[in-house]
């Protein structure tokens, strides 16, 4: 079992250049893939795409490829410096001749036209994408192994929940069968303290419990709740994504609990599925993050 939450990063040599990547991914029900490249190698965002997709299936996967000089520090836009002392000097001339104060901040300079030049040296992506590759895989595999171990923690958890559930429809599986009886004593009492005795072998009260029984059946959901108990561990130890199957069958544990809580009026019963709904919301909670 995956978790959908990691982080990694890879790093690969081109000369004086070192390319940087790093992958992070968060919960989401489909594949959502994010990429920051620098603006001269744009056209390598489908390669990373079919390379995180061919790794990922459920998950917001963020890729961030920066490009380091042989100094280590990132590729910038460069300032024109030239540029700025022009501008400066002309403006403090035109505002001497004037008369006027000479006021510009740093960020108006910036949008001068001239002032900011574009990054140091262009790439070509064909001759980069083998280097970005291997980077983006490397940091692949380590989000993936964080993805890894913390599915192993989510599955431990969501085991023993299972297990306390399971624990739960054995004592429900115990108590059904005594319901129709606790019905033929409660009802036979209040015919008493009405002052209408009955035998127990009177034909309108066999009757009765007769269809309170059929009634209050819960077998079926029983059975039912069971299977999806056996299926929810073959799902977790699957090798496979899991998680929207995950999602579906708790779903559908959650509705036969719903309806064993309205079949049985048994205040044990009842008390028992609110217990087992309490352990299936925080298990939910878990499977939103398993891929």
């Amino acid at each position: 079992m995956n978790s959908m939450t990691g982080f990694g990063r890879g790093e690969a040599r081109q000369g004086e250049t070192l390319w940087q990547v790093e992958c992070g991914s968060v919960n989401r029900k489909q594949l959502e893939v994010a990429v920051n490249l620098p603006r001269d190698l744009s056209t390598l965002e489908g390669e990373i795409r079919a390379q995180v997709a061919a790794a990922c299936s459920r998950g917001r996967v963020h890729v961030s490829v920066k490009r380091h000089d042989a100094e280590g520090a990132a590729n910038i836009p460069q300032i024109h410096e030239a540029a700025v002392e022009h501008y400066l000097a002309r403006l403090f001339s035109l505002a001497g001749r004037l008369g006027i104060s000479a006021e510009i901040s740093m960020s108006e300079l910036l949008r001068l036209p001239g002032v900011l030049g574009g990054e140091s040296e262009e790439a070509r992506p064909e001759e980069v994408w083998p280097h970005i590759q291997g980077a983006l895989a490397s940091a692949l595999e380590q989000m993936l192994r964080m993805r890894g171990t913390e599915g192993a923690h989510l599955r431990e958890e969501i085991e023993a929940r299972l297990k306390g559930i399971e624990s739960l429809l054995e004592q429900i599986a115990e108590k059904a069968p005594l319901v129709p009886e606790q019905q033929r004593a409660a009802l036979r009492q209040r015919l008493e303290q009405a002052g209408l005795p009955l035998p127990l072998d009177d034909e309108r009260l066999v009757k009765e419990i007769a269809l309170f029984a059929d009634r209050t059946d819960i077998s079926e959901e029983l059975s039912r709740a069971a299977s999806h108990v056996k299926q929810f561990r073959a799902y977790l130890g699957s090798g496979e994504p899991s998680g929207r199957s995950l999602d579906f069958l708790i779903q559908e544990f959650f509705r036969e609990f719903n309806t064993m809580g309205s079949k049985c009026n048994n205040a044990a019963i009842a008390h028992c599925v609110v217990s087992a709904k309490t352990e299936l919301e925080k298990i939910r909670e878990q499977i939103q993050n398993v891929e």
